[in-house]
């Protein structure tokens, strides 16, 4: 199995994928403009990136590829519909990251609470103000808002309460009987919580429903001199509307995600944000620790061992939730070679597709029931043409739609 690395990646990790007997291209400085040319000319089996963007060019001159898998959480650089289009896998490692981006999401609010960069600079430039900077608010007893909770809204909202802080949480998901099951408080409203709260951290994926979830009337909620924390991806903020609340409001930012941020390791960036006061940043580094890229690493090694062995993908995010099909045909055959060919001819046919299907074998392999899901019914002679087969032993049909 060919894989390429197009980021850059452990050793440890490269390491392991040869001892599997993997045949791996390490390019750790390709770029998303160099990607397509570079898949066409190496033919992957399986492709692994980090932060290069992998777009519909890309994967469409992958004639080879089967398996994508992103070292990292979010798949937003990925074009995940065109790999879905293609048939090709798209995995991550989720939580993979969540200490390490939990623990710059408490870096950036202490620099916010504390004015830590806004001192440092002023250190540098040979000024000495301590009674500008021996103003700040303090955590202990204030509330933190958790946007998300997934694997890294709850590893900040653990930090929270080590800073004894209040912590409410709210997302879509979030029903109160799983906030008290996890010692949070629930928030029915986003609205809610960003109004009640002194501190607000945004950790939820980068998704068509997220995209600017954060818009101008959830920031107008936001109260004065309250700190805003996003970790995620830069598409979840409105930030523009960010911009008026810091300049209206007071409100201080600690960002590691921007909107329209380069997709490289360099290069030249200017944003509004980054020149209002109150404003600290860093470069999209929350999951970039060694603990991280190992265990990362470790995730992904995982994934292409177990497609290499067992042709399954774990982690898979491009799987359907739900397919066309409308009919369930269950068939108990005797395993021998030509059943299921004989089923398919019929199918086929009579022009319905096929959507999902197993076969499973039952002990000693003398026998195995093919679960068959189509987009439309057969038709009654369909059925009898099946059981002709002297190797069927019983054909029955399900319509899904049916089912409760």
């Amino acid at each position: 199995m060919n894989v390429l690395i197009a980021d850059k990646f452990q050793q440890s990790g490269v390491a392991i994928l040869k001892e599997l007997g993997c045949q791996v291209i390490s390019i750790p400085d390709c770029t998303a403009a160099e990607l397509p040319q570079l898949i066409a000319e190496r033919r992957p089996d399986v492709l692994i990136v980090r932060s290069t963007k992998v777009t519909a060019a890309a994967i469409q001159v992958g004639k080879n590829l089967r398996l994508i898998v992103r070292a990292g959480a979010g798949v937003d650089s990925i074009d995940v519909a065109e790999a879905s289009r293609q048939g090709i896998y798209v995995a991550n490692c989720p939580g993979k990251n969540a200490v390490a981006v939990a623990e710059l999401a408490w870096g950036l609010i202490l620099a916010c609470d504390r004015r830590i960069a806004d001192q440092t600079h002023d250190l540098r430039a040979g000024n000495w103000k301590k009674g500008e900077y021996s103003k700040a608010r303090g955590l202990k007893g204030r509330r933190l808002g958790i946007v998300g909770t997934g694997q890294i809204g709850l590893e900040i909202a653990a930090r929270g309460k080590a800073f004894e802080m209040e912590v409410n949480a709210w997302s879509r998901s979030l029903t109160p009987e799983k906030a008290e099951a996890l010692g949070l408080g629930f928030c029915p409203s986003l609205v809610d919580l960003v109004r009640t709260s002194d501190v607000i951290s945004i950790n939820v994926a980068s998704t068509p429903e997220t995209d600017h979830l954060i818009n101008e009337e959830v920031i107008t909620a936001i109260r004065p001199g309250t700190i805003f924390i996003n970790t995620s991806r830069g598409s979840v903020v409105d930030q523009s509307a960010l911009v008026a609340a810091m300049k209206q409001m007071g409100i201080r930012v600690g960002l590691d995600v921007y909107e329209n941020e380069p997709g490289g390791s360099s290069a030249t960036f200017q944003a509004e944000i980054c020149q209002v006061p109150g404003f600290v940043g860093t470069h999209h580094v929350g999951a970039s620790t060694d603990q991280a890229q190992d265990a990362i690493a470790d995730e992904t090694v995982k994934i292409v061992r177990h497609f290499l062995n067992n042709g399954e993908v774990l982690n898979c995010v491009n799987l359907a939730v739900k397919t066309p099909a409308t009919s369930l045909v269950t068939v108990r055959h005797k395993n021998r070679p030509g059943v299921l060919a004989h089923i398919f001819e019929i199918v086929g046919a009579a022009s319905i597709n096929v959507e999902e299907m197993e076969n499973i074998i039952y002990e000693g392999a003398e026998a195995a029931c093919a679960r068959i899901q189509l987009d439309s019914p057969l038709a009654a002679q369909h059925i009898e043409q099946i059981k002709s087969n002297k190797n069927v032993l019983s054909v029955e049909q399900t319509l899904l739609n049916a089912r409760t």
